[in-house]
């Protein structure tokens, strides 16, 4: 059982067969998984530019925890233990983009992380805490002193960002969205007079701010785009200019980033909490989409797959 994007906008449940697993691979029967507001909402509406592996139908979801139903004998893996699933590609002619909400997958044993059972379904989260760590942690970068959103993504840098000792500022124009901030303030943007910010990181996806933020910039300021743009960007030269402004784009992350963020959580610098807002039913997975893509008090949403077989 897995949840098919047959086109933008049209889901639906289906049973699919899975690729035979090899001796490398593992077969996981999930219980939980993430739905993506950010790289998801674009598969779900039809507008995620041009990408390796793209076009419906897709079973969607790279945010997946279950345990291990088989392990191979070459998987490094065994029968019992709860692992991170970064999506698979089982279905056969359907695509795997990503191919995480199932309710079991084969994939290599090398592409799971096991974690502590204490995160249970939290861990959903680790991969959107590797994409914080990836935008800003690792060895050379620059903690963020200014977030542009107050989401899963923006909360998830400025807690990494108070772990590393950093005291941030969010914009986040959705005064719903203003709480839950642990070690750092979250501000109306227009309240926002400050023009000397060091690194602002951007999670809002918009890319028509590019302009405003580059005016926030100290001299050789930098922002960092670590959402995901439908959208060409552009911006006006001379401000960008005067600052000496530097752009850079954050990646997917790593496997080091989420052994990273894996070790954060389970000491419990990192804290999970708060974060996973609404959840529902695999069975369910249409009203779940719209849902968390359509209410603004959903910070994370995830299907339970327990009750499906």
């Amino acid at each position: 059982m897995a949840v098919v994007l047959e086109q933008p906008e049209r889901l639906a449940l289906s049973r699919l067969e899975l690729t035979p697993p090899t001796d490398d691979d593992v077969t996981v029967d999930i219980e939980w998984s993430g739905i993506s507001t950010g790289t998801e909402r674009l598969l779900w509406t039809g507008r995620m530019p041009a990408f390796p592996g793209m076009g419906y139908p897709l079973v969607p979801g790279y945010e997946s925890v279950g345990r291990v139903r088989d392990a191979g004998v070459n998987s490094g893996r065994t029968v019992g233990e709860r692992v991170f699933v970064p999506g698979a590609k089982c279905f056969g002619d359907v695509r795997g983009l990503f191919g995480g909400a199932a309710a079991r997958v084969v994939l290599p044993g090398a592409r799971t992380i096991p974690f502590a059972e204490q995160l249970a379904e939290k861990g959903v989260l680790l991969a959107l805490a590797a994409t914080a760590y990836h935008a800003h942690s690792q060895p050379g970068l620059e903690q963020p002193d200014l977030i542009i959103g107050h989401g899963v993504l923006g909360r998830m840098i400025a807690r990494l960002a108070v772990v590393a000792g950093a005291n941030p500022v969010v914009w986040e124009t959705n005064p719903t969205r203003r709480d839950g901030a642990v070690g750092y303030t979250v501000v109306d943007p227009s309240t926002d007079s400050r023009r000397d910010y060091r690194c602002i990181s951007d999670v809002s996806g918009d890319g028509a701010l590019l302009n405003t933020l580059i005016s926030r910039l100290a001299l050789g300021g930098e922002v960092v785009l670590a959402g995901f743009y439908d959208e060409p960007l552009s911006f006006v030269f001379p401000p960008a200019f005067m600052r000496e402004a530097r752009l850079r784009v954050a990646a997917q992350w790593l496997p080091s980033d989420l052994a990273a963020v894996k070790n954060l959580a389970e000491s419990g610098r990192l804290s999970l909490d708060g974060l996973i807002t609404h959840r529902s039913d695999a069975m369910q997975a249409d009203s779940a989409y719209r849902t968390a893509f359509g209410d603004s008090s959903c910070l994370k949403m995830i299907l339970d797959w327990r009750s499906c077989s």
